[in-house]
Order: structure tokens, then C-alpha cells, then sequence
């Protein structure tokens, strides 16, 4: 074991030569490296498992041993100051170890295939090769300054994998709203490092860690400077986790390749802002309101989360809005003080979110083949639909990884979120049934999503349901068997646009229709529709480079939530996950996990699933083809139906959709108060500097100049002038005084 630890060090260095030998062929000989493309990618994979089998060898010791490895050695000494290097190998390392690598792993694979025809492709596994190298010495640092260092190289393998198509403007701003966004929150993480190594002399956790707690026991430091400082901490975890209010960057970052919001704004990155409260919890349990502090910004970002997916069109950003959600329950439990229930959902989380954006990633290259290259169009849920016979293990997969973070069980989710909720009630019933509605709008987007995309028919028709707006709530299929019918515009709940086959064809059109459901349960046979001498082949499934990872998270999905169930408890009642992570020294407490009563799990999961399977039902009721007309609400028995109608179009739906369509005016408002602020303060700096300081100085110039011309005629040489200057200055000088 210990001849294990020492050598270590050199995981986070084993992927790192092939950005290396990538970056240096496309810079000395592009034309051959370009030709070993297959072999590179190959070369990537192979030394990312043998990352996967030091991370399994170091996690199977964790369990057997709870032994903890910690390694330093000096890089800069100056007098007092000592800058050391090196790592850390305890149980979350472990944990986390295991999630990077493995969903890396998946990824790769995956991407082989999704971006085999992209001029950028080792371009793409260069960047993807260091940000798992980043990353992974992000999580074995032994201190706070070697984490900040591997902070920002993760950030800047963000930024550029955002920015991977940097030719398309929208491409270019959403990786600019990245970078800025999180340095905000870098900026607020490198101040409290510089804070607290002001207070305590060390970076090391340890030390840190115990130096905090003994100078607030006997009352030795100013405790507005250390939660001051503490706060700066949490800011960066805040940017990195897209927790309120630095959340506006993780929507935007959709703009990258699928693989790379799979890997890095799903499971990996975006977990370790995560990552750093668990490290930093033994700092923030000694330092009164920090950890309630902790829980309240989880817990709005798990609601805003929730409310800003409910009405997304683009697949990408509902799923974006969900990892913030549910990111935010990870910082809630945290803040409550259940790391365990924070990890174990981060685990959890990270399978079922790596699937389901893969999952969207196969949706989107099957859509392609039928809009044509266009994220506006192949992103959209709102020409997908029906896609059931035509991508079918997609499909399933997809399911599996909803089903999970909607709570089901048994699936992985479900285990980790319930045990989330559960303790919730234990540290605040406010913050419980918050928790518990969130929990409800999960099942909700996440069924949304799902029976937009594959339920019903294939339709092409752009749709935007805007409330106040002529638009779209559902389309109808291009190649279904039924017909539509024109009406004149109405207040209906449902319309939908149609392309006008007398004319060119066209996704915007003036008129309304509404949509004839015998249409949505009628079957198509047809393999290619032509429209106008436009043709449209129908979805098609991945291949198996593409389809094998997506099995093996769903695989994952289906069976890792057993790891932390309360029935695989041993005989000292804990369970696989406990023994692991009980033991730490200093980052979760001492006392071992409880066993769990039956009757009171069973008690606890029936109300979780009952309100996720409420918010199945809402949103199958309002988006499964067979029942998405609010016209047929006779199976209500309401006497007021038409007012009911009223009621919940225009004063909730409308509401509803206008904020979570709008981001929650939260971009907005950052728009006009921070960027139009900055820019009119920077009009302001440029006036006041060209127009006041600038004419200052040059009137000075030129009143030294005049008054120098002038002078210079005094000194002529004349005795006689001399003297009459001189009487004539005596002259002035009397009157003045007298």
C-alpha cells in the first residue's frame, strides 16, 4: 500500500503527453499528425484507464484500510515563507478520482465517433487530456494554493472547449461569459487564500484547520475578518458549482460540443466548486452563520434552478438549468451538514447527468440528418418528437437517466436525493418543503424534456409558446397520416405553425392553427418525406462507439445508488459508502452514520416518490400528445372550466413560461445594471479625461508657452527698461496693498 501512495504523484502527469505531442505535431508537422488522428485519440484512451486503475487500486485501499497519504515537498523557500507542493489522497481524492476518470473515460470514447467529422478533432482531445490532467490534480492538491493553481488550468480548459467552434459570434460570447463570470469568483477564492495564510501562516489543511479553530476558541482573531475571508472562499466554489447569483455562465456554455457539457458542466467541473466546500468544511463548521449561509444559497439555487428549466426549448439548456438545480441540492446538504448526503448525490448526479447529456448528444446527431447542421434547430425539443422508432436504445437510455433524477427508484437518484430530503426536515421544515417542491418540478422538466423529444411525432416546425404571442405549444408531424385545419386566431392554450406547402417552405408563418391530435396518434411509415424538392430522412440511431458508453452510464445509473442503500448495511450498520468516507480526519465528523430504520425509510421514500410521480403525471398531462389540449378538461368535471382555462392561462402559465423563458430576468438585470452601468461609467471616464483633464494640461502648456513668449521681451539688455519694470512692479505692488 505504501509503495502505492508514494508513486501517486504521478497520476495527474499520465494523460498530460498527449496535449503535448498534439500540440507540438499540429505546430511542426500538422499534415502527419493529422494523419495519426485515430492513433492519438486511441493513445488518450489507453492512458486515461490507467489513470482509472490507479484511481480503483487507491479507492479499494480507502475501503479496506481508511489509511490517509499526504506527500509535500518545498518548491519556493524565502525566510518564513515556504511555498510546498504536492498531494493528498484520502477518501473524497478517492471518490472523486473514480467519478473524473470514469465519466472521462465514457466520454471519450463517445466523442470519437460525435466529433470524427470535425476539422478540430485533436484539437478536441488535446483540450479534453488537460482538462482531465487539471482536474485531477485539482483533486489530489495537499493545499490551498496548489488547488488555486489547478483552479484556473480547469478554467482555462473550459474556456476553451465552450469557445471549441469559436467561429460562430455566439460561440465567442458564451465562452467570454464563462471566463468573466468565474473570475469573479476566482478573484473572491485567491483573496481569501491571501486572508487566511495572513491570519494563520500555512496553506496545508491541516494545519489550516486547526489554527482557525483554536484562534476562535480562545477569542485571538477578529471573527468579521475570518467569515469575511471564509466567504471569499465560497465565492469561487459558487462560480465554479453555477451557484446564485454566478449562475448566468452555465446555460450560455452549451454552446460547446455535447461530450464536453457531458463531462465538464455536468459531472466533473461544475462538482468541484462542490469539491471545495467538503474540503473546506472543518473551516466552515468553527464559523457561526457560514454554514446556514451555505444552505440558503443552495437552496435558491436548487428552486431557480428548478423554475428556469421548466420552459426551455433548447434540450441543452433544460438539462443545464437541471445540474444547476441539482447542484444546488448538493450545496444545500452541505450547508446542513450532511456531507455524506452530498457526496453520495454527486455520485449519483454525475452518472445520471453524463447519460442524459450524451443521451441529447445522440438526439442532436440524429437531428441533424434532418434540419441540417443548425443548433437552433437540431437543439430544439420543439421539432423533435416521435423519435421513439427511430433512435430506440437512445431512447431508453434517456429514460433510465430521467427516471433517476426524477427520483425513482430504483434507480441512482433516488437513494441520494431522498436521503438529502430526509435531513432536510431535520434542519429546517421551511427549507424541507422547499426542497421537497424542487424535488416535485424535477420529475416535472425532466418528463417535459423527455415526452417532447421522443413521444408523438417527428415534427420540423419551429414552435415557441410565448403566452402573448401568435406561436406554438405543440406542432404536428410533417409525415403523419392526418391533417390540420385552419382557424381563425383564438386565445387557445395550443397552436401551432405550419408549413405552408402552396409556398416556399417556411418555419415562421403568420397564421394560427391548432392541431388535430388524431395526427399525433397516427403512425408513419414513410423512410424519407419530400417537401417541395426538400428532403427529410428520418432520425437515425448512433453507432456503437457512440451507443456503448451511453449503456455503460446507464448501467451505472441503474446500480451505484446501492452503494449508499440503507439495505447494504453490514454488521456494524453502515454501508459501502459510509465505511469509506466516515473515517476522513477532517472533512466530515467522527461519528459513524446511524443505522437507518426501515420503517421510517419506507415512511420518508413513499412521500419522495409520491411527489415525483405528481410531477410525472402534471407534466403527462400536459405535453403526452393523447391529453396536451387543455380544450379536453371535461374528464375534470369542472363547472367553471372555461374560466378555470382563463385563470390558468393568463395568470399562471404565462407567468410560469415568461420567467423561466427569460432566465428569470436575472440576465436582464445584469445586463442593464452591471454591463450598462460599467459601459456608461467608461463613457463618463472617457469624457471627463478628454474634455476636463486633458484641456486642464494642455491650457497649462499653453499658458506657460504665452507667458514665456512674453517675458523673453523683458530681457532686451537695457539698464533703462530694467528700471522702468522695476518702478512700474512697485507701483502695482502699493496699490495692491493699500
Amino acid at each position: 500500500m505504501e509503495h502505492t501512495y508514494q508513486y501517486s504523484w504521478i497520476i495527474p502527469f499520465i494523460t498530460l503527453p498527449i496535449p503535448m505531442v498534439i500540440g507540438g505535431g499540429l505546430l511542426l508537422f500538422p499534415t502527419a499528425t493529422k494523419k495519426f488522428h485515430r492513433m492519438l485519440s486511441f493513445l488518450s484512451v489507453f492512458l486515461l484507464s490507467i489513470v482509472i486503475l490507479f484511481a480503483i487500486n487507491l479507492l479499494l485501499q480507502q475501503i479496506n484500510r481508511h489509511s490517509i497519504y499526504q506527500s509535500v515537498w518545498s518548491w519556493t523557500i524565502n525566510n518564513d515563507f515556504s511555498l510546498e507542493f504536492g498531494f493528498l489522497i484520502d477518501p473524497l481524492t478517492s471518490i472523486m478520482l473514480i467519478l473524473i476518470t470514469t465519466v472521462g473515460m465514457m466520454v471519450l470514447i463517445y466523442s470519437d465517433n460525435y466529433m470524427s467529422h470535425d476539422k478540430g478533432y485533436l484539437r478536441f482531445f488535446a483540450y479534453m487530456s488537460f482538462f482531465n490532467s487539471s482536474m485531477v490534480g485539482l483533486v489530489s492538491s495537499s493545499n490551498l494554493i496548489q488547488i488555486y493553481f489547478f483552479w484556473e488550468l480547469v478554467g482555462m480548459c473550459s474556456y476553451l472547449l465552450i469557445g471549441f467552434w469559436f467561429t460562430r459570434p455566439v460561440v465567442g460570447n458564451a465562452c467570454q461569459k464563462a471566463f468573466i463570470t468565474n473570475r469573479v469568483g476566482d478573484f473572491g477564492f485567491l483573496l481569501g487564500i491571501l486572508g487566511l495564510y495572513w491570519i494563520t501562516g500555512s496553506l496545508e489543511f491541516r494545519d489550516l484547520f486547526e489554527i482557525v479553530k483554536n484562534l476562535i476558541h480562545n477569542n485571538k482573531v477578529d471573527l468579521l475578518f475570518v467569515t469575511l475571508c471564509s466567504l471569499l472562499l465560497f465565492s469561487g466554489a459558487v462560480a465554479k458549482s453555477a451557484q446564485f447569483p454566478l449562475h448566468i455562465w452555465l446555460p450560455d456554455a452549451m454552446e460547446g460540443p455535447t461530450p464536453i457539457s457531458a463531462l465538464i458542466h455536468a459531472a466533473t467541473m461544475v462538482a468541484a466548486g462542490v469539491f471545495l466546500v467538503a474540503r473546506l468544511l472543518p473551516l466552515f463548521r468553527v464559523i457561526p452563520y457560514i454554514m446556514n449561509f451555505i444552505a440558503l444559497i443552495g437552496l435558491v439555487t436548487v428552486l431557480l434552478g428548478a423554475t428556469l428549466a421548466l420552459a426551455q426549448k433548447d434540450i441543452k439548456k433544460g438539462l443545464a438549468y437541471s445540474t444547476m438545480s441539482q447542484l444546488g441540492y448538493m450545496i444545500l446538504a452541505l450547508g446542513m451538514g450532511s456531507a455524506r448526503s452530498s457526496l453520495f448525490h454527486l455520485i449519483t448526479h454525475a452518472y445520471s447527468k453524463a447519460l442524459l447529456f450524451l443521451g441529447s448528444g445522440s438526439i442532436i446527431h440524429s437531428m441533424e440528418a434532418v434540419v441540417g447542421y443548425s443548433p437552433h434547430k437540431s437543439q430544439n425539443m420543439g421539432l423533435m418528437g416521435g423519435l421513439t422508432k427511430h433512435v430506440p436504445i437512445t431512447k431508453i437510455s434517456f429514460l433510465l437517466g430521467t427516471l433517476s433524477l426524477s427520483g425513482i427508484p430504483p434507480f441512482a437518484c433516488f437513494w441520494s436525493k431522498d436521503e438529502i430530503l430526509s435531513d432536510s426536515w431535520l434542519y429546517s421544515p421551511i427549507f424541507a418543503i422547499i426542497a421537497c417542491y424542487t424535488a416535485g418540478l424535477t420529475a416535472f422538466y425532466m418528463f417535459r424534456i423527455y415526452l417532447l423529444t421522443f413521444e408523438g411525432h417527428l415534427n420540423i416546425h419551429f414552435q415557441d409558446y410565448s403566452g402573448k404571442k401568435s406561436s406554438s405549444f405543440y406542432s404536428i408531424s410533417l409525415w403523419g397520416k392526418g391533417g390540420s385545419r385552419l382557424i381563425k386566431k383564438t386565445n387557445s392554450f395550443l397552436t401551432f405553425l405550419k408549413i405552408n406547402t402552396n409556398k416556399r417552405a417556411s418555419f415562421f408563418l403568420k397564421k394560427t392553427y391548432r392541431a388535430d391530435l388524431n395526427v399525433r396518434k397516427s403512425s408513419s411509415t414513410f423512410h424519407i418525406s419530400y417537401l417541395n424538392n426538400i428532403f427529410f430522412p428520418y432520425p437515425q440511431e448512433a453507432n456503437n462507439t457512440m451507443l456503448v458508453p451511453m449503456l455503460v452510464l446507464a448501467s451505472f445509473t441503474l446500480f451505484i445508488g446501492f452503494i449508499g442503500s440503507p439495505f447494504n448495511q453490514e454488521e456494524e450498520g453502515l454501508d459501502i459508502l459510509s465505511k469509506l468516507i466516515i473515517p476522513s480526519l477532517y472533512f466530515l465528523d467522527q461519528n459513524s452514520k446511524e443505522s437507518t430504520d426501515c420503517y421510517q425509510f419506507l415512511t420518508n421514500a413513499t412521500f419522495s416518490v409520491s411527489i415525483a410521480f405528481f410531477g410525472i403525471f402534471i407534466a403527462s398531462f400536459l405535453y403526452k400528445p393523447v391529453y396536451s389540449s387543455l380544450q379536453n378538461l371535461d374528464f375534470l368535471n369542472l363547472t367553471v372550466k372555461k374560466g378555470f382555462q382563463k385563470i390558468l392561462r393568463d395568470k399562471i402559465i404565462y407567468l410560469i413560461y415568461d420567467w423561466s423563458y427569460n432566465r428569470g430576468y436575472i440576465d436582464a438585470l445584469y445586463a442593464k445594471s452591471l454591463t450598462s452601468g460599467l459601459r456608461r461609467l467608461a463613457e463618463f471616464t472617457h469624457f471627463f479625461d478628454k474634455q476636463v483633464i486633458d484641456r486642464i494640461i494642455n491650457g497649462l502648456g499653453f499658458s506657460s508657452f504665452f507667458l514665456g513668449e512674453g517675458i523673453k521681451y523683458l530681457g532686451g539688455g537695457r539698464i533703462s527698461s530694467y528700471l522702468l519694470f522695476y518702478l512700474f512692479s512697485i507701483f502695482i505692488f502699493l496699490i495692491f496693498i493699500f
